[in-house]
């Protein structure tokens, strides 16, 4: 469990370092980038396979290059995909794991940035997996002059065990649900959005 726990570390050190020192490029049509336009540019930073860092990754960016196309999703995957709201959930159901794929973004009070959020999670049946070798949740402050996104620290003391994280669909706020150990929801928090932090 503890070679898990390293190794998804080290894959967010990895993608936060590729990131923080060469930016990623959002390339969009319109006025401003919706949540697949951030979805993709994220998924585009392994445009090379070879340079995919893990298998979670690869199958992220099969799904959305599915959607894109008009396409049906691989077999297991399903994807909601809501542009007004500024969210995306992909999940991937086989041999009764679920791993799950959450993205949205906030506008910031500056009106000069925006905050991309990524958030993978996995669980067996009903049970929280505690963690997954690929659970994580990572943030991207966008440059709406520089169209491009870095990895940012947002202050968020992230956990890795008993602890699950749910983005916002409707409204603006994080939702951080509290495991007991057999696996069973104990207790909610709420992180809340205030248009430049969460507190």
């Amino acid at each position: 469990m503890m070679k898990r726990i390293v190794f998804a570390m080290m894959l967010t050190m990895c993608w936060m370092t590729m990131s923080a020192q060469e930016g990623i490029k959002v390339v969009f049509q319109g006025a401003a980038p919706d949540i697949m336009d951030f979805a993709w540019a994220w998924a585009m930073i392994w445009d090379d396979q070879e340079n995919t860092p893990d298998e979670s990754a690869a199958a992220l960016r099969r799904s959305l290059e599915c959607y894109r196309n008009g396409e049906a999703q691989p077999e297991g995957f399903t994807i909601t995909v809501d542009k007004k709201a500024g969210y995306i959930l992909v999940q991937s159901n086989h041999d009764g794991f679920t791993q799950k794929w959450e993205m949205c973004y906030w506008n910031m009070a500056d009106k000069k940035h925006k905050l991309f959020a990524l958030c993978v999670e996995t669980s067996e049946g009903d049970k929280r997996m505690n963690p997954g070798q690929y659970d994580g949740l990572s943030f991207y402050r966008y440059d709406n002059a520089k169209r491009q996104m870095n990895v940012v620290d947002m202050g968020i003391d992230v956990q890795y065990f008993n602890t699950s994280y749910a983005l916002p669909r409707i409204g603006k706020d994080i939702i951080v649900t509290h495991w007991s150990e057999n696996g069973r929801e104990k207790w909610q928090t709420t992180l809340k959005w205030n248009g430049r932090r969460f507190k």
